[in-house]
C-alpha cells in the first residue's frame, strides 16, 4: 500500500521525560494533521542521549503511563520512538518501540552499543540480543538503532526476515569535515543508508535528532531512501525539521523486478560459510 511517513527531527531535552513527551505529542498531532500514517522519532527521543548516571531516573517500563499515552495516540497514527527501557530484573536498554492500533507491535533493544570516541553506552546500558522483522500496516518492517546500522549483518538479517522497510532511529553527533566541506558524519550516513537500501531492495527511513548536549551537536539530516538507493526527501542539517514523504509501493515492486537482489540471495550459503568460519576460529 502507498502511505505517507513523517520524520520528526526534534531536539529532545536531556533527562526531561515530561517535556519530551509533550514535544513528541505535538509532532504526532502535526503528522496526523498533515496526513501521515506513520511517524518516526530519533533514538532516545523521550530522554536525550548523553544520560550517563541519569539512565535509571528516566527509564520506563513498557506499561508506564507515558507508554500508555503513546499507545492511545497510535490508534490514529503508527509510531516508532526511542526511550530508555527498564526490565523487571533492573536492566536498562536503549529501546525503540513500534506502536500501532493501540498496541506495542515491536520492541527493539539496541544490540551494538558504541564505546569508542565520545561514546560510552555499554557502561550504562545492557545489550539487546535480537534482530527481528515484524508485520505492520505497511508490510514487513525492521528497526535498527544508530550503531546497529553500521554492522552489515543487522540490516541483512532484517531483510532476510522479510523486511521491505528498515527504520533507523539515530542520535548521531556531527563530526569531521568531508572533502565537500560538509559534515563527515552526515556524508558517511548518507552513503550508508543509500547503499543499504540499494543492496537489500528495501526502503530506509532514517530519523536523526538535532540540538546540543554537553557541547556536542547532533546534525539531523533525516531522510527517506527509496529501494533504488535514491533520496526521496532529506531534512535540514543542524536544525529542527519535520519531513514528510509519500511512499510508493510501486517503486518497491519495480526495483525488485529490475534488480532482484533479494530473490537471488543464497541465505543457506551464507549460513554454511559463517558456520565454517566459526569452526575454524574455534
Amino acid at each position: 500500500m502507498d502511505f505517507t511517513v513523517a520524520l520528526a527531527q526534534i531536539k529532545p531535552k536531556l533527562g526531561c521525560l515530561a517535556d519530551n513527551l509533550a514535544i513528541a505529542e505535538a509532532a504526532i498531532e502535526k503528522g496526523i494533521a498533515q496526513g501521515a500514517q506513520l511517524i518516526v522519532f530519533p533514538e532516545l527521543a523521550l530522554t536525550g542521549y548523553f544520560l550517563k548516571d541519569l539512565v535509571p531516573d528516566v527509564a520506563l517500563t513498557l506499561d508506564a503511563p507515558e507508554i500508555e499515552r503513546l499507545k492511545l495516540l497510535s490508534r490514529r497514527i503508527s509510531i516508532a520512538i526511542g526511550l530508555v527501557e527498564v526490565t523487571p530484573d533492573y536492566r536498562f536498554f536503549n529501546t525503540a518501540l513500534y506502536l500501532e492500533d493501540g498496541e506495542i507491535r515491536h520492541v527493539h533493544r539496541k544490540v551494538y552499543l558504541p564505546t569508542y570516541g565520545l561514546f560510552d553506552e555499554q557502561r550504562y546500558l545492557a545489550r539487546g540480543e535480537h534482530f527481528r522483522a515484524f508485520d505492520s500496516r505497511f508490510g514487513r518492517i525492521g528497526i535498527l538503532i544508530c550503531e546497529d546500522m553500521w554492522h552489515l549483518s543487522a540490516p541483512y538479517i532484517l531483510a532476510m526476515d522479510g523486511a521491505t522497510s528498515i527504520i533507523c532511529l539515530s542520535s548521531s553527533p556531527g563530526r569531521g569535515l568531508s572533502d565537500a566541506e560538509g559534515l563527515g558524519s552526515a556524508g558517511a550516513w548518507q552513503r550508508l543508508t543509500s547503499t543499504t537500501a540499494m543492496f537489500l531492495n528495501c526502503r530506509v527511513f532514517y530519523c536523526n535528532r538535532v540540538g546540543y548536549e554537553d557541547g556536542i551537536n547532533f546534525w539531523g539530516g533525516s531522510e527517506v531512501i527509496t529501494p533504488s538507493g535514491e533520496v526521496a526527501v532529506r531534512g535540514a542539517i543542524l536544525e529542527e525539521d519535520f519531513v514528510l514523504a509519500k511512499v510508493d509501493e510501486g517503486a518497491l515492486r519495480r526495483e525488485r523486478i529490475f534488480s532482484p537482489m533479494m530473490r537471488d540471495e543464497n541465505m543457506m550459503l551464507t549460513v554454511k560459510e559463517l558456520r565454517r568460519i566459526e569452526r575454524e576460529r574455534g
